[in-house]
């Protein structure tokens, strides 16, 4: 069950812990923190790296299965599909890299969900 809400969360955009709070401010600015909970969500310094796997598998596996398909079962032009294949590579990493940390986060969290994660105090005020 956990694994299914923080993928869902995680294709949405939000915090993996809460589900509340947005990664992304823009395209490709990251909030430091969950507003809501205060999850951190760069840990270190090239924690992203690991998000690269996530980008590259799917292109990959794509590209992989596609290319066949196309040419070898729909029978298309191989120089046509090759060309597209192309600038698919080159196109979806760009578009997909904001899924692939927000999975990335996801799945740190999933594996390592303990008090070693840095979080950020969120201040109630006194006027409740």
């Amino acid at each position: 069950m956990r694994l299914w809400t923080h993928l869902l969360r995680s294709l949405r955009l939000r915090c993996p812990q809460c589900g509340k709070g947005r990664i992304y401010y823009a395209f490709s600015k990251m909030f430091h923190h969950c507003v809501f909970c205060g999850l951190v969500y760069e840990r270190e310094s090239g924690y992203f790296l690991g998000s690269i796997y996530f980008n590259y598998g799917l292109t990959a596996l794509v590209v992989t299965g596609g290319y066949p398909l196309l040419v070898f079962g729909l029978k298309l032009p191989a120089n046509i599909v090759l060309w597209g294949t192309m600038a698919f590579c080159v196109l979806f990493p760009l578009w997909f890299f904001r899924y692939a940390r927000s999975m990335w986060i996801a799945f740190d969290q999933l594996i390592d969900p303990g008090v070693s994660r840095p979080r950020i105090q969120i201040e109630k005020s006194d006027e409740e």
